[in-house]
């Protein structure tokens, strides 16, 4: 269990709140890791493993036009995936992983591509249709270090997120109570 994800969980404990994981490259190594810790049974909803692309589709929703034209490694796929299995699991937070691990590349993209993505309450009063916030991995090693750098990018991906909404409501507190702007 790592810092990380006891962080997590704490956060959406306070507030609240649920999540919801998609994964491809990782296997179900996220949900692992959440489920460590102590006390996840609060917040997680659950999560998808959707490792064959077509399931990508069939269960969370990604357009299967997207997937077609540009393959499962993707940024727009990874914010579909996290939109989808937050829509699909009913969770407040989805988060997602799709990339190549190797030892193969996949889908015209180099070993170690990776995207991994959040959407969450604060993307639905954004004007993008982007599925909240992705972040493109360029990671280095075998395998199972790939795997598990996703994991650890995906949940700081988070944690930056719930952070900062935290920070954006003290921030928002502070400047009412200090009068206006």
């Amino acid at each position: 269990m790592s810092s990380t994800a006891t962080e997590v969980v704490r956060l959406l404990t306070v507030k609240g709140g649920t999540l919801a994981v998609a994964e491809s490259l990782t296997g179900g190594l996220v949900a692992a890791e959440i489920t460590s810790v102590p006390g996840a049974s609060k917040v997680f909803r659950g999560s998808v493993t959707a490792y064959a692309t077509e399931l990508k589709h069939r269960l969370l929703g990604v357009d299967a036009t997207l997937l077609a034209r540009r393959g499962a490694v993707d940024p727009q796929v990874a914010a579909q995936m996290a939109a989808g299995v937050r829509k699909a699991l009913g969770a407040d937070w989805g988060i997602a992983t799709t990339g190549v691990a190797g030892p193969d590349p996949q889908d015209g993209q180099a070993v170690g591509t990776v995207y991994v993505a959040v959407d969450g309450p604060s993307a639905e009063s954004d004007a993008s249709a982007s599925g909240g916030k992705v972040r493109h991995l360029r990671l280095n090693g075998d395998r199972a270090e790939i795997r598990m750098e996703s994991v650890r990018s995906v949940l700081a991906l988070l944690l930056a997120e719930l952070a900062g909404e935290q920070t954006g409501n003290e921030r928002a507190q502070d400047t009412e109570r200090n009068g206006g702007f």
